[in-house]
């Protein structure tokens, strides 16, 4: 079976659940940004009206280093966004609007 996906895609995406070495920015990118979706996601579902819109990177930042908060969310997985050069805010700041952008079709 041929697939238009390009080879590089699909070998990022078979190495971000950990299971092999990440070579291409798109690898390590995936790899960081899994947990911190399920944190972000952790985040909203805490705040008072549930909504992504709510939030802002202090507050997950601020829950981040609640080691009890939203265990399943590998903080170190996440810290690897410095490979790619990116600050861990500026980094949580990115995937936070980029999930508030599509906030209706994620349900919150």
């Amino acid at each position: 079976m041929q697939s238009d996906i390009p080879a590089y895609v699909i070998d990022a995406i078979k190495v971000h659940p950990r299971h092999g070495e990440r070579k291409t920015d798109l690898a390590k990118a995936l790899y960081a940004v899994n947990p911190l979706t399920g944190l972000i996601v952790a985040a909203a579902l805490i705040h008072p009206d549930k909504k992504l819109h709510s939030l802002d990177t202090q507050f997950i930042i601020n829950h981040f280093e609640e080691r009890s908060f939203a265990r399943g969310a590998n903080r170190e997985q996440i810290r690897s966004c410095t490979l790619l050069g990116f600050e861990l805010e500026e980094f949580i700041d990115i995937g936070l609007l980029a999930m508030q952008s599509i906030a209706a079709d994620l349900g919150l």
